[in-house]
Parts: structure tokens; sequence; C-alpha cells
């Protein structure tokens, strides 16, 4: 509801062109569309709503597309010549779908289907909405850009690099911290201010990072001053490149964060040296943008207004007697309980109170007025440190501002130890072969034989019992045994390939494309095995982000050159991203379980496959339907003309017999 009411609430600020030549269909629809928008222009026809693009501030279109004079598109490719980037939603009916791929490359935001539904409405809004936001903000940043850059000079500690690490510029901050001047900078390698505590791997890692990666590196460093004495800094270091990729130099800034690794010390050491601790974890949140508009000066003039608040709102419903600043923002509150005269219900209550109270409080610094709140994570006992970190997290994670995070260490540290568990069952399965693969059969709905089957891992543990991948694969991601399962599940395919005519489809996460090792082992094997690379088919997910699009549109090029069809799997989920299909050019279009399942029941699911199908169809691209678990929508499917359905309809996934 409340991301409803964000949608509106946006929409209510938008001008609405609304194009339909049909009166009746126009009123239909104007009772949905005034729900959301106060300012809608209405045009009788393509010609009409042409030129009244041309005399209103329009910033979002709907339109029908058969209409007199100018049709919808032809009015949109007019349009899109003078607003590239206005949004564009189309009203499509059944029978227009050889209007699907020039509306596609028209770089349309969605399709709405006649009539409108609501729940397909508000999904089609949200992205529109969210694009709109996404505009606003990147011309609110270059406006801001140039500010920014002064700020950042002034409250960073900056400093820039040749290829070869040798200093070139440093600012005042830089030169203060450290102690040296410009002059004894300039010229010298970074190594000048380095502190002999710091690991040679931490240097290792941050070169492999900016110059082999070309990515930006982050981390806490220790550096030494001229006087020899020690500070930290919170590092980002970033290399510019030219146009061609090529690294010109790097950018280095930094935070002094010299005090607040002292407080957490002394926090630290207060913790271990009390019988039994309590603490409120607390994060101040209202300021957090102050810095970055209006400077250093002022943001620590509120924090200091903000420590003195909170001091006093302490003293009224708290007995906490030590408050450590950990900064941005991060305070904690502690005690020893065997010295306070309050009962952990009382303290609770009174956190409470401190919260409200705060959130009552306005901090004015000349024009400067900021509406603060808390969030507060508080536990007593064992690992408060660790149990109140945790609770942050949840609180961050829920968007929530106050929990009771006893044991969530100890809850932490169970899913860790039940997480490598499995890591080490995964380890066991990879080298004792037990990762293996079952195959499910894709039947032809014309004949309802057996044309394909799909290959889907499975982990058979030390007691023979099967395990899902929903219980192992998702962790594997964190490490190296996500890229072995893969590498086996792809040869276990490829193997299997001997055992059946028929085609094997098997599932490639963006992840494992972008993966050089997994691509070079793909070639290989069908390399390999070249008299079967016609029987292979990838399935790749729909709704996957791609960090190097060049990477994908490669592989899948190379491989169809080889005889290997390319499937898109899931979809439907991302219904009006038809834009991936023009750069994969799929072969096959596996329709989302999700819809099919609900084909009996929902008007929308079935609106939604009926467009899916006219498309392939007028793209000569076949269809496979998921989830078909029963006649009934087996035969719905085959009416509407799908190609192939899969399902425990017609069999569940088990080991591939010889049927050579």
């Amino acid at each position: 509801m409340e991301d409803l009411e964000s949608v509106i609430q946006y929409t209510k600020q938008l001008k609405l062109l609304y194009v339909e030549d049909n009166a009746d269909t126009r009123d239909a629809t104007m009772v949905v569309l005034e729900e959301f928008f106060d300012d809608i222009v209405i045009a009788n026809d393509g010609a009409d709503g042409f030129e009244k693009f041309n005399t209103n501030d329009i910033n979002l279109i709907i339109t029908d597309i058969n209409m007199p004079q100018l049709n919808g598109i032809e009015m949109s490719k007019k349009i899109r010549k003078y607003d590239k980037d206005i949004s564009i939603l189309i009203l499509s009916a059944y029978n227009e779908s050889e209007y699907f791929v020039d509306s596609i490359k028209l770089g349309v935001e969605g399709y709405l289907i006649k009539p409108i539904y609501i729940e397909q409405f508000v999904a089609v809004l949200k992205r529109v909405v969210q694009k709109a936001i996404l505009k606003d903000e990147n011309e609110k940043n270059l406006n801001l850009l140039h500010q920014y850059q002064e700020i950042t000079d002034k409250s960073a500690i900056v400093s820039k690099s040749d290829t070869k690490g040798i200093i070139t510029y440093a600012n005042d901050k830089f030169c203060k911290l450290s102690g040296y001047s410009k002059e004894e900078l300039i010229g010298k390698p970074h190594s000048i201010i380095r502190h002999p505590d710091v690991p040679a791997d931490t240097f290792k890692n941050l070169w492999e990072t900016i110059k082999n990666k070309k990515q930006i590196w982050q981390g806490l460093i220790k550096n030494k001053s001229k006087n020899g004495k020690a500070y930290y800094v919170q590092s980002t270091v970033k290399p510019l490149l030219d146009k061609n990729g090529e690294i010109l130099e790097y950018i280095a800034l930094r935070y002094d964060i010299t005090d607040i690794m002292n407080q957490k010390r002394l926090l630290c050491d207060y913790i271990d040296s009390v019988q039994d601790p309590i603490m409120a974890l607390v994060q101040v949140l209202g300021i957090e943008d102050i810095e970055k508009f209006y400077g250093q000066k002022l943001y620590q003039s509120i924090e200091e207004k903000l420590a003195f608040i909170l001091n006093e709102k302490l003293k009224e419903d708290l007995t906490f007697k030590n408050v450590f600043m950990l900064g941005r923002t991060h305070y904690a509150f502690v005690c020893d309980k065997s010295c306070c005269v309050d009962d952990v219900e009382t303290i609770i209550k009174g956190l409470k109170n401190f919260k409200k109270k705060i959130q009552d409080t306005k901090i004015s610094i000349d024009y400067i007025e900021c509406d603060i709140s808390l969030r507060i994570s508080f536990a007593y006992g064992k690992k408060v440190l660790e149990n109140t970190q945790y609770g942050m997290n949840q609180l961050i994670k829920n968007n929530d501002t106050f929990i009771l995070a006893n044991n969530l260490a100890e809850e932490e540290q169970y899913m860790a130890r039940q997480n490598l568990q499995i890591l080490k069952t995964v380890k066991s399965a990879l080298e004792d072969f037990r990762i293996i693969s079952y195959f499910q059969p894709i039947v032809d709905n014309k004949t309802q034989c057996i044309s394909k089957y799909e290959s889907l891992v499975r982990l058979i543990d030390e007691t023979g019992k099967t395990i899902s991948p929903f219980i192992f694969l998702d962790i594997t991601k964190r490490g190296r045994y996500y890229s072995e399962i893969t590498h086996r599940v792809i040869e276990n395919s490829f193997n299997a390939l001997k055992n059946t005519t028929k085609d094997i489809s098997i599932n490639l996460s963006i992840l494992d494309i972008e993966r050089e090792s997994t691509r070079q082992n793909i070639f290989r094997l069908l390399n390999t095995h070249k008299e079967h690379a016609s029987r292979v088919v990838f399935e790749l997910l729909e709704d996957e982000d791609v960090e190097d699009f060049k990477v994908i549109e490669s592989f899948i090029s190379d491989v169809k050159k080889l005889g290997v069809k390319i499937a898109i799997d899931d979809f439907g989920t991302g219904y009006s991203n038809f834009e991936r299909l023009v750069n994969y050019k799929p072969d096959i279009l596996k329709i989302d379980g999700s819809l099919v399942k609900n084909i009996e029941t929902s008007k929308l699911s079935l609106s939604v496959i009926k467009t899916i199908i006219a498309f392939a169809k007028e793209q000569k691209i076949q269809t496979v339907a998921e989830y078909v678990e029963n006649e009934n929508i087996f035969n719905i499917l085959k009416n509407l003309g799908v190609d192939y359905s899969q399902g425990y309809y017609f069999g569940k996934p088990d080991i591939l017999r010889d049927d050579s």
C-alpha cells in the first residue's frame, strides 16, 4: 500500500497525454487514469496527440495503436524526434501483435492490455516513476557536481598519483594530517606515509584491484606521519580511465578516523572491564546529507549540538554513565548492570522515551533546520557489541527503529555454522562426484511425446539422500564452489547427450557466462562433442543484471555458430522488458511458471501468455510452458498455441535412462 501511495503521490504531479480515438474506451479508461493523474490532456487521434504534445508540457504518454490519420506508433516516432526520453505506454489489443517489434525498437516503457487491469497498470507505472525519479536525480546531480568537487576537496584528504604510484597532487588536508609539505610529497611514492604494521598483502590487493581489475578499492589503512605518529584513514582509491579504458592516473579520497578508532578501542576496553555490560547502539538519522551540501564546518557544528542534546536527554530518561561517539552519527551508550538501579524493562522503556523525545526535537544552526530520529539496537549480557551490531543491521534491513538484540550473535553464528556445514557437504560431494544432474522431460504439445530434457542439478549426500539446489546453490555463490558446480553440471549434461537423441537444456546464469573459465569450459566441451552441439540449449534468465552486455552477446553469437540454441528462462516476469530479446535473439521462450500455474484462475496471466505467444509466433520463436501440473492447464496452453510443456503432469526430474 505504501508503494501504491508513493506512486500516486508522484503521478499526481505529472501531466499525462492520453490518445484514444474510441470514445467509449476513452471514457472507461479515464475512470482509472483520474485516480492517478490530476492533469490529463486528451487527444482523439495520433495527429491530435502530436499537436497537443507540442503545445503542452507533457511528462507521460499513454496511447492506443490503431487510430485514423496517424496511428500510435507513427505518432510516437514523431514525438521521439523531439523528446527521446519521454515515457510512452502502449495500449495493446490481442490482435495487434504485428506492432510489437516496432514498439520494442521505439523503446516504449511497456504495454497495457485492453481493458486496463489495475495490477498491470500499477506495475508499469512503478517503472515509469522509478525512471522519472532517476532522471530528476541525474539532473540534480549534474547541477551539484561542481559543488561536490569543491566540498570534496575541503572535507576529504585528497591525492592523485601517476600510473606508477608517484604523487602528483596533495590537498591541504593531506599535508596537515601527514605533516609533510606539498613539495615534500609531490614526486614521491605513497610509501612515504606507509606504516610498517600494515601487511604487504593489503597493498598487493589494492594494486591488483586498481591496476589490473581497474576497479575501485576501499579499505582501512594505518599510515605514519612525518613525526612518526600513527593515524588511520578510511580510503577509497579509483583509477581514472580514458575513453579506451586505459588508466590515466589514480585518485584517492581519505577520511581521518583516528579518533573513531580510539573511541572504538575505549568502548571495547570498557566492555571487557565490566562484569555485566548493558549497551545501546544508537544511529542518528536526519543529518546524513549536511556535510555533502553544506560542508564540514556546518556538519561539525550540528554534530556538536546533537551531542549536547543527546547527553541532556540521556540524563532525563536513562542511567547510562558512558557515551562513546563512534563517528558518522553512531553512538554507544553503555553501563554495568550490576551498578545500574533500573531493571532491563525500565531501561527499554527509558530508551523508547528517549527516542521519542529526540524525534520531537529540531536542531537549528544558522538557516539549517534538521528533523532527527534514532535507530536503537539494545542488548545486555554476553557479546553486547556483536549483538547490537547485528541488531543494527537488522533494523536497517527491515527499515525499523528499535530492537532487543540479545542472542543475535549466537543466531548469526549458528547460521554461519550451518552454511559452513553446507559448504563442507558441497566440497565433499564435488570431490566424490556426487554433484549429479536430473533431467525433466519437455514434451511436444502436438504429439505429447518427449522432445527434449532440462538438466537440473542435484546433490547426493553421504547417506545417499538427494538434496535440492534450493538448499545449497545460493550459499555456494559466495565462493569458488559455485563455478565448480556449474562446470560439473555442464559436463554431466554433455555426457548425457550420448544417452539420448533428444535436445538437452542447460541453465546458465549471467554470472556463469561472465566468468571466463566457465566460457572456456563450455567451448571445450562443444568442440569435443561437435556432433551433439545442435542438440544443446542454453537457458538464460531474463531478469538477471548484466555487467557487460558485450561479453554476453559475444558468447551467444559464438555458441550459435556451433549450432547451440538459446532459450530465455522464466520469461514474462519482466513483461515489458522486451528489449533484451533484440540483444539475445533467442530460439525459445520459456514462459514463467508463476503465469502458467495461475492460468486457470487469473485473467491477467492468461492475457500475458496470449501476448507472449502472439509475439513469439510473429518472430518465429518456439515457446515452452513450465509448471504444467495438470491436464486442464495443458489443454489451455495447447489451445493457445504453446509449442512445448514441462511439468509434473508429464514427468518429474530423474536420472536420464538410455533411450538411444
